[in-house]
């Protein structure tokens, strides 16, 4: 087994951390086409787009929505390479979104 040295196992975390957060902030769906946008929806369940037009969590499907079963799912548009109009689904929950934010 190969050993690690500790300067670059302290590296290696950093960078894992740093990236968790970067995605944690949210991501930018401008900078994907809408299948890849699509995919990682469906990969990760529910991701937090952050862009001018949209800034809310979107998801797989309705079973990632809050709310105790009175939660439907709607789509929405957000804009990506390849789209102007990359439908997504959106929680709707009472009247409300998940985050309660804006949208297009």
């Amino acid at each position: 087994m190969r050993e690690i040295p500790i300067k670059g196992l302290a590296i290696i975390l950093g960078a894992m951390t740093l990236s968790s957060l970067a995605f944690a902030a949210g991501i930018d769906s401008r900078t994907y086409t809408c299948a890849a946008l699509q995919g990682l929806i469906t990969a990760k369940g529910f991701i937090f787009i952050n862009n001018p037009n949209f800034e809310d969590f979107v998801v797989a499907n309705v079973s990632y929505c809050g709310g105790g079963g009175g939660a439907t799912v709607r789509l929405r548009s957000v804009p990506t390479t390849d789209s102007p109009e990359c439908l997504v689904n959106y929680c709707r929950i009472m009247g409300g979104g998940v985050g309660g934010g804006g949208g297009m």
